[in-house]
């Protein structure tokens, strides 16, 4: 497993379909996810600390497991299988740990309200992710580099082979 951070939420140009982008910790891969607009509206909701005037599903899920006394230690994306990918997010409760199965996208919008720290299964990196040569400069060369990318690319191209 790698331990990546979620670098920011874009849109393929294509079909305008939201995609979020994680950056290895250590290294310069990144990996495109495919979501949906409502999990990519919490994302972005929380990383931008944008208010909303009622808890969002992902506020009241974490809500719970406070109230509950349980911790999201962990979400980790687990495999890619058939285009699409498949993510666990582990709670500690009552000192067990406790793996639930769940979509990326709602791990991750979970993960951004509970500050859990996210990982990626080494074989999903190997398989689907992009690295870009040498250190970018900064974010902008970054984002244009994934523009370009995007523009002929589509949920299809990760499917591991």
């Amino acid at each position: 497993m790698q331990e990546v951070s979620i670098y920011g939420v874009s849109f393929d140009m294509v079909g305008k379909q939201p995609i979020v982008l994680l950056k290895t910790l250590d290294g310069n891969k990144f990996l495109p996810i495919w979501i949906g607009h409502p999990e990519a509206a919490a994302i972005l909701v929380k990383l931008q600390g944008s208010p909303t005037p009622r808890p969002m599903t992902h506020d009241l899920v974490a809500d719970m497991l406070v109230e509950m006394n349980a911790q999201v230690t962990k979400i980790a994306v687990t495999e890619l299988r058939e285009s699409t990918f498949y993510a666990v997010i582990t709670l500690q409760v009552n000192g067990s740990e406790i793996d639930v199965d769940s979509r990326p996208s709602d791990a991750l919008a979970l993960a951004v309200r509970t500050s859990a720290p996210i990982f990626v299964a080494d074989q999903v990196i190997d398989d689907s992710a992009i690295e870009f040569g040498g250190e970018p400069e900064d974010e902008a060369e970054v984002v244009d580099e994934f523009k370009k990318f995007l523009e002929n690319v589509n949920p299809d191209d990760f499917a591991a082979s």
